[in-house]
């Protein structure tokens, strides 16, 4: 029985009567007539599987793409009609390869919803009947009263009502590192955010501290995780650029090619009376020359080639035409926690003997402030020397080993003896440790604030001074200054007592403190984010931060980055603010936000989606459940391999192997390159073509002899494959990060490469018809047929060293060869002689002369085919010259 996800209500608000009254349920549980009526209603507390394509679903869906049913059209015609079975073999095989390798990569894609299944808990304890019961998760239904304790993973949505010290870690939800501390009081305003609803557990998170119990209020696809997997189930992936691209060459392409063909056939019919099945034999000749068929083999192996660049820059590709992707990006929406920070709490500011330090001024081993935050510290230091605990506590823990001050030492002099646990209406926590025979030091730590109402004197140097309303003021002031930093801000103080009081409560122990100082905490950026942002903005392209941090914490964090400038408040909107927008307003407004703070999923997903409203290309990453669904909304997903969820991975297009915010930056300016290589390919292989065309379009129409289909086939093959692969590992070209993105609607024909392709294709076929019309009234020969052979040899072996030679022409769309050491690339030298050796056999090597149709060439016959090859490279550098002028005019 699937159960579909019902609108969330706002359990938080909801007072626990109500929630007893609504599930009719009681605080002693359900008894078990009730839990059979309730499973028949909700069914079981699992998340439903989505769809699983077969392989064979997965291998169809790879011929959908127009490019492909062209060349399958193109196959079936060449060897069906033409008999050219050696042309339709190879384009089948192309086709086939290049699906199973779809199917490969896609086949790994679908896991989202499984992992997200692996995270539920597969035992829950309950009341029911009166009794505490062990019970399977699944089983669990709304109204069960749910025990948790500390290493627990909740099981459903819970209401809490009890709660003792209990701390649940909820990053995978909320993005937010530090474990929250949950209440079981009611909280009375709207529209809070997740990670603010204290009387809530969400299932899947993990208890870390403490116990509670709690009233289930939503299973199975309702609950927060539920309904990030229906919202992973709805967000099919998004069509790339590249693919976009692909498919709107492929219909030009057939446009193109079914015109001129059929051009063709009717000029040959009319002009030259030759029989129909001659001259639709020459029109798919025609056809086969213009499609090519390596086009989607080559691109797939210029993608493979960029992931394996970035792989070895820690960013793991799952999905080809991601690589592509990324250098269109306009927008970069980015998570806080692990991303742009380092995910550790540090401490940053030092507030000691009334003076404010930066943490990496060494303090003394008896500085008091120092003393207190290691023993009023509820952390573990394991034997192998980790440490267990809360992320703020394990902080203050590594601050004093940097200072040489090893608590685990200090324990076996002054060892605890008693403490008062943290509270979340106090806001502080206190240890009790033996201080020699007869004495007891109580050491402090909590909110500022409350610790300075407890205070009476203050420790200067080695002096006690009475606390005045001043001192309080300039301490808060200075407490304050910190916050607005995002700081997270502790105070310490501290006492000496002789005897241990009966009872041991706040009352009597947190009262006349020695104030001590304060510690300013937070997780810092890492060190290369900044410089990232910055050539991410050089590259107009936008850093815009999704966080479900607190409002003040991502603004400072953002400044710090170059997000967003001082005081930039207005580009700063909370989650509880945007909840109020609606899509059309979200739409119009989004370009004015760069800081998403306490974001829900949903709204994650809302945020994307408006930035491609905008007609804008939007990278995503994410660590989280939380993130999974705009992962798979936005245009490109970007999981973190260190911290991220497998929910996460999975939802992704790439990985980061080391989480961090530049390597991004890094694949993009990757996946630029790919593109521009790309583009290459694809402007060198379609001049060629065209040149081929028009060659054979114009011998058609003035009645010479064509191009033998073999000629055709060996040319395609040579100058098609290995130059044009060669191309895609070019290396980056200077400023290619100074450049704006290229825009959503750009093409591979964009900017100017579809003009080049038309002028460039046209030089090509007149160079190539010139040597055969010099061939023919320049001949070396005087027998009629033998002039013609050598006209075709000729025109055969001019249109291949264009071709080659071409190739150097297109390493640059804009710059001269000789403003770049157009020898650098290794790979395109060797395609470049491999090329020239196989073309150069089929003339110089004997036997196949007769395989090839051609004739062997005298030493001005080669001179006048090599003249052909060289006057294409000066053409096209006057060319560039103009164009360059021209730019510079226009600038």
């Amino acid at each position: 029985m699937e159960i579909k996800p019902e609108k969330k209500e706002k359990f938080y608000s909801l007072p626990v009567e109500d929630i007893i009254q609504k599930y009719r349920t009681s605080y002693d549980g359900l008894s078990s007539t009730q839990v059979r009526r309730l499973q028949m209603e909700y069914g079981e507390n699992k998340l439903s599987a989505g769809h699983h394509k077969t392989y064979l679903e997965m291998f169809i869906e790879q011929f959908k793409d127009f490019m492909i049913i062209v060349l399958l059209a193109a196959a079936l015609i060449a060897g069906l009609i033409a008999h050219e079975w050696t042309d339709a073999v190879i384009i089948l095989a192309v086709v086939i390869l290049n699906a199973i390798f779809g199917v490969f990569q896609e086949s790994k894609a679908e896991n989202a919803i499984e992992a997200l299944k692996n995270m539920a808990t597969p035992k829950a304890r309950v009341k029911r009947d009166g009794d505490i019961q062990e019970i399977d998760s699944t089983d669990l239904v709304p109204g069960d009263i749910v025990v948790l304790e500390a290493g627990d993973i909740v099981p459903a949505d819970l209401r809490l009502y009890e709660t003792s010290t209990l701390k649940i870690e909820e990053s995978s939800l909320t993005g937010e590192s530090i474990p929250v501390q949950k209440l079981g009081t009611t909280i009375t305003e709207p529209n809070v955010a997740l990670g603010d609803q204290k009387d809530m557990a969400f299932s899947g998170t993990n208890v870390t501290f403490g116990r509670g119990t709690g009233i289930v209020v939503s299973t199975g696809m309702n609950t927060e995780i539920g309904q990030i997997a229906s919202m992973i189930s709805e967000n099919d992936d998004t069509t790339t650029p590249l693919q976009r691209n692909l498919s709107q060459l492929g219909k030009v392409l057939t446009y193109i090619i079914l015109a001129i063909s059929a051009l063709i056939f009717l000029i040959g019919m009319v002009k030259n009376d030759a029989n129909w099945i001659d001259m639709l034999i020459v029109a798919i000749s025609i056809a086969v020359a213009a499609i090519p068929e390596g086009l989607p083999a080559i691109v797939t192996i210029i993608l493979a080639l960029g992931t394996q660049k970035l792989s070895k820059r820690n960013a793991i590709i799952r999905k080809l035409p991601a690589v592509e992707t990324l250098g269109s990006t306009d927008i970069i929406g980015s998570d806080k926690t692990g991303t742009l920070t380092l995910n550790q709490m540090t401490v940053e500011k030092v507030y000691t003997d009334r003076q404010l330090l930066d943490s990496d001024v060494g303090l003394d081993q008896q500085d008091m402030t120092l003393r207190i935050m290691n023993f009023a510290n509820d952390s573990q230091i394991q034997a192998d020397g980790t440490l267990l605990g809360d992320p703020t506590e394990t902080a203050l823990i590594k601050f004093g080993q940097k200072n040489d001050f090893f608590i685990q030492d200090e324990l076996k002099i002054t060892p605890r003896v008693n403490d008062l646990p943290f509270d979340s209406d106090r806001k502080m926590m206190t240890s009790i440790n033996q201080f020699g025979d007869n004495a007891y030091l109580v050491m402090t730590k909590g909110a500022p604030d409350e610790i300075l109402k407890r205070c009476n004197q203050y420790l200067q140097g080695n002096e006690l001074h009475d606390l005045t309303e001043e001192d309080q003021k300039d301490i808060l002031d200075v407490n304050n200054d910190l916050a607005k930093q995002a700081l997270r801000v502790l105070g310490f103080a501290y006492k000496v007592i002789d005897e241990m009081p009966s009872p041991i409560n706040s009352d009597t122990i947190e009262n006349d403190l020695v104030f001590a100082g304060m510690v300013g905490m937070i997780d810092p950026e890492r060190p290369e984010a900044k410089a990232a942002v910055a050539e991410a903005k050089q590259a107009g392209i936008r850093t815009i931060m999704i966080t479900g941090d607190h409002q003040v914490t991502a603004q400072a964090i953002a400044t710090r980055l170059g997000i967003i400038s001082e005081n930039a408040n207005e580009a700063v909107i909370s989650g509880s603010q945007l909840s109020q927008m609606s899509d059309e307003e979200l739409d119009q407004n989004v370009e004015q936000y760069s800081v998403y703070a306490r974001v829900n999923p949903a709204d994650k997903v809302r945020i994307v989606k408006a930035w491609q409203s905008k007609n804008k290309v939007v990278a995503m990453t994410g660590d989280g459940v939380n993130d999974a669904p705009a992962l798979k909304a936005a245009d490109i997903g970007i999981g973190m391999g260190i911290n991220g969820t497998e929910v996460s991975k999975n939802a992704s297009d790439m990985v980061l192997a080391d989480d961090n915010f530049a390597t991004i930056v890094h694949a993009i300016k990757e996946g630029r390159k790919v593109f521009a290589n790309i583009q290459k390919s694809i402007q060198y292989l379609m001049s060629a073509n065209l040149g081929e065309v028009l060659t054979l379009f114009v011998l058609t129409i003035m009645g010479w002899d064509i191009l033998a289909p073999v000629q055709l086939l060996w040319i395609n093959l040579v100058t098609d494959t290995f130059p044009a692969i060669a191309l895609g590992v070019e290396p980056t070209e200077k400023g290619i990060m100074k450049e704006k993105p290229r825009g959503r609607n750009s093409t591979f024909f964009s900017g100017g490469v579809f003009p080049a392709i038309i002028y460039q294709g046209i030089i090509e076929g007149l160079i190539t018809l010139g040597v055969y019309y010099w061939a023919l009234n320049f001949p070396v020969h005087t027998d009629y047929a033998m002039i013609h052979h050598d006209a075709q040899t000729m025109a055969y072996v001019t249109l291949g060293l264009i071709q080659l030679f071409h190739a150097f022409n297109v390493k640059s769309f804009s710059k001269s060869i000789f403003q770049q050491n157009i020898f650098a690339n290794k790979t395109f030298n060797w395609a470049i002689v491999v090329s020239l050796i196989l073309l150069g056999v089929t003339i110089l090597v004997p036997g196949f002369n007769q395989m090839f149709h051609v004739t062997q060439l005298n030493l001005s016959q080669w001179g006048v085919v090599v003249l052909g090859g060289i006057l294409m490279v000066v053409i096209v550098e006057f060319v560039k010259l103009f164009q360059r002028v021209f730019s510079r005019k226009g600038n």
